[in-house]
Parts: C-alpha cells; structure tokens; sequence
C-alpha cells in the first residue's frame, strides 16, 4: 500500500462531489484526503485526492474516475514534483501565561501563526507540508492538554521546476 494523489478537473456543478465521492464508497476505496476548490475557470473545480493503494486498485480507480461523463481530466501526481501544503488551525485552551509563550516558541519555530489568542486560550493557523503538520501537533500533544484541531486537507499544484517536492 502506497500513498497516492490524483488531480481530477471536474465539471463545476450540483452533485458533482457526490458522484466521486460515490465511486470510492461503492468500491470500497478509502479516500485518505479530498480538497475541492473552484478553478480560475468557475464552471471547472480541481479536485487533490489522495489514496492509499496498491497499482492495481490505483489504476482502476483513475480508469473509474476517467469514465465519469463530469471528470475534465485525471492527473496522477503520485511520482511529480510538487508543491502541497495543508490548512491546518490548532486551538490550544487552558494554558498559562508561561505556556503562551511557549506556544508564541513553537509557532515561530514552525512558521507558523497566531490568529486568536485571549487570556487563556490561543489559536495557530498552519500552511505546512501534511507532514510537517503531524510533526507540530505530534509537538503540541506532548506540551498542552486541551488540544482541538481541524485540517483542510492538502491541496497541490505541479512543479514548474525540478527540485521540488
């Protein structure tokens, strides 16, 4: 089993989503990611699916997905250079003075921002790699108790040159 990432342009529409969606659930293909978002062209949506998958599952599902009247065209971007990074927000609540300085530390180190913050609470906005989001919230559960965070899936475009990934 592989992890595996898919670009699908799809026609921006009602139902769409319900249609792909479907076609991992009836088959029993486990989408690990889904991110959709509209393109520079608004009747055209740009799908980043990601899949973990063996070559055989992962080609009949490209082949699934090619047949679909609504899918524009399927990238497999699994083996391209990449640029991807992931949304992500951690609120970290319950802290003292001291650990929110701590937690002021951990964002400058990662890159990363303070977007709320009140007397006892504070809110990190992350656009990292996914893995470089597992690392700091691998981080914070090791620090902080009260921990609530929410991921946006990762999204990816091609690179445009080579060194990228």
């Amino acid at each position: 089993m592989k992890s595996r990432w898919i670009a699908l342009y799809v026609e921006n529409q009602v139902g769409v989503l319900a249609k792909v969606s479907g076609l991992f659930s009836g088959k029993s293909y486990n989408l690990q990611s889904l991110t959709v978002g509209e393109t520079e062209d608004k009747t055209i949506s740009r799908m980043t699916i990601g899949v973990k998958s063996d070559d055989i599952t992962f080609e009949q599902i490209k082949k699934q997905l090619n047949r679909m009247v609504e899918v524009i065209k399927v990238i497999d971007l699994t083996d391209v250079p990449l640029h991807m990074k992931e949304i992500l927000f951690a609120k970290i609540s319950k802290v003292s003075e001291e650990q929110i300085t701590q937690l002021f530390q951990v964002a400058q180190v990662f890159g990363v921002e303070v977007v709320d913050i009140n007397q006892d609470s504070v809110i990190l906005e992350s656009h990292l790699t996914e893995k470089r989001n597992d690392d700091l919230i691998a981080l914070l559960k090791t620090k902080f108790k009260l921990i609530s965070v929410v991921r946006g899936g990762p999204v990816a475009i091609e690179a445009i040159s080579t060194g990228n990934r």
